[in-house]
């Protein structure tokens, strides 16, 4: 099993997971709720934050824009689009908030345009969305940035992923397992594909959850998963279709929490006997 080292951290079997805090657009197109989302990250212990970037007019078709959708930013579907889009100056001071908060960030960007936008900011990787995995020419152009990439696997079969592979190369790649509704059910996880993916590709992989709750994300870790990324929010009743799918404040934490418990009880594999157990077999075990 390679490893792959995301900024200062390697990720891979025998190294902690890595954990991001999928912040999304539950920042509401807000400043503020970003910088709030990005505390509650790094109060939680996680490893790294992650946007979305798009190129609206790209990403969307005319037609779709048009749907009228009302919002706090207007009537059509884009204007929520448009009013959920940071632009430079938003990422500059994410940029600097992060920095001075001590906490990776970087973005699942959906076009080329964006992919070139965020490289400006000098990220530790990037994030290709499970919608994207099928876009060969959105996986070529950010690979070409040489940077590390988590790919995402959500409503994609074996064969799709392997040619997504194939074009983006193994180098510097994990790879997440994933289920794209919102949220999941638990019997449409499948985390037992989890080691299937470990056999196949001899990379690093890791779950990306959609899911309302927090067992089974920390039980992925005992199925070899090197990353955990969820979405978190200030609270799930909170505006924004993906709030629903993301875990707030408190939910967060007891993820974390849990994972780095089962880190812990994982052990190395090595059956022994430990020390605080001899006086025990002394006490229990029948004399003869």
């Amino acid at each position: 099993m390679t490893s792959v080292r995301i900024g200062n951290r390697e990720i891979g079997d025998g190294h902690p997971s890595y954990i991001i805090a999928e912040i999304g657009i539950n920042h509401n197109g807000d400043i503020d709720i970003a910088k709030k989302l990005i505390d509650l990250a790094k109060l939680s212990g996680c490893d790294a934050v992650k946007f979305q970037k798009r190129t609206i007019d790209v990403v969307y078709k005319p037609e779709d824009l048009a749907v009228p959708r009302e919002s706090p930013f207007g009537h059509t579907n884009g204007d929520l689009k448009y009013g959920l889009e940071f632009e430079f100056e938003e990422y500059k001071e994410i940029d600097r908030y992060c920095k001075e908060k001590r906490i990776p960030w970087f973005a699942s960007c959906w076009d080329e345009a964006s992919v070139d936008f965020i490289d400006q900011f000098d990220v530790p990787c990037y994030k290709i969305a499970s919608a994207c995995l099928t876009d060969d020419a959105l996986l070529r152009h950010t690979r070409s940035k040489g940077r590390p990439i988590i790919l995402s696997t959500g409503m994609s079969t074996l064969e799709q992923v392997d040619h997504a592979v194939e074009v983006l190369s193994k180098k510097d790649l994990v790879i997440l397992h994933a289920t794209s509704t919102y949220p999941a059910n638990y019997d449409e996880l499948n985390l037992s594909v989890i080691p299937v993916l470990r056999e196949r590709y001899g990379l690093p992989v890791g779950y990306s959850g959609h899911e309302t709750g927090i067992p089974s994300s920390v039980a992925v870790v005992a199925l070899g998963a090197c990353v955990v990324e969820r979405h978190i929010t200030l609270d799930r009743a909170m505006r924004g279709s993906d709030q629903a799918a993301s875990l707030g404040p408190g939910g967060i934490i007891k993820m974390v929490s849990g994972i780095r418990i089962t880190e812990m009880a994982m052990g190395d594999s090595v059956k022994r006997v430990i020390e605080r157990e001899v006086p025990i077999i002394k006490k229990l075990r029948r004399k003869g």
